[in-house]
């Protein structure tokens, strides 16, 4: 697990992901033209869930899921 710091909506909050996840958030950024923070904040404006960790594993997840969509059309 990594652990990272970031400032969301004026506060200090951190997130512990995998390594695997962290490197999907990076290209999640890059090809939205996003900083890891903005999209960070973008996750936790619309998650469903309490914890922040869970929902930037379901972006990811979603993420993938429509790219591979994409692919198959």
């Amino acid at each position: 697990m990594d652990k990272r710091s970031l400032s969301i909506a004026g506060h200090r909050t951190s997130i512990a992901l995998e390594p695997e996840f962290w490197a999907a958030l990076e290209q999640m950024a890059d090809a939205k033209g996003l900083t890891m923070t903005a999209l960070i904040c973008a996750i936790d404006a619309n998650r469903q869930t309490n914890n922040l960790s869970s929902a930037a594993r379901l972006a990811v997840l979603d993420w993938y899921q429509e790219k591979s969509a994409n692919r198959a059309t």
